[in-house]
């Protein structure tokens, strides 16, 4: 299956985030002492935190619609900031702002997803 690629109309502004998210199954023992291991294959997940700021309204519902139409729980590939390929994520976290002057704003947390596409 061919996922769909995300191409915002701009890139977002300097400042968002690219973090690594960690799974990890712990044991805290009642002496002080913990042990760890990691939680499957993919234990460890990018999470990218996007902004974009005045945009012109149709490409903030531009971006808007695309999520929508991913609903969520559908994978898209991106290339983030801060990576050098594009990576499968999803999104089930985005605003729009409108702000003054037929401007708005978007919000958006991608998690990178490591499911089956079918």
């Amino acid at each position: 299956m061919t996922l769909p690629t995300f191409i915002p109309p701009e890139p977002p502004v300097i400042g968002s985030t690219l973090k690594r998210e960690i799974k990890l199954n712990k044991t805290q023992f009642g002496d002080g002492y913990s042990q760890a291991t990691r939680d499957g294959l993919n234990h460890m997940r990018r999470v990218v935190s996007l902004r974009w700021e005045a945009l012109d309204l149709d490409d903030a519902v531009a971006i808007d619609d695309f999520l929508a139409i991913q609903g969520g729980d559908r994978p898209f590939t991106y290339t983030a900031p801060g990576t050098s390929q594009a990576l499968v994520w999803t999104c089930e976290d985005w605003n729009m702002t409108q702000t003054s002057g037929g401007y708005a704003s978007i919000d958006a947390t991608f998690r990178q997803w490591f499911g089956y596409a079918s």
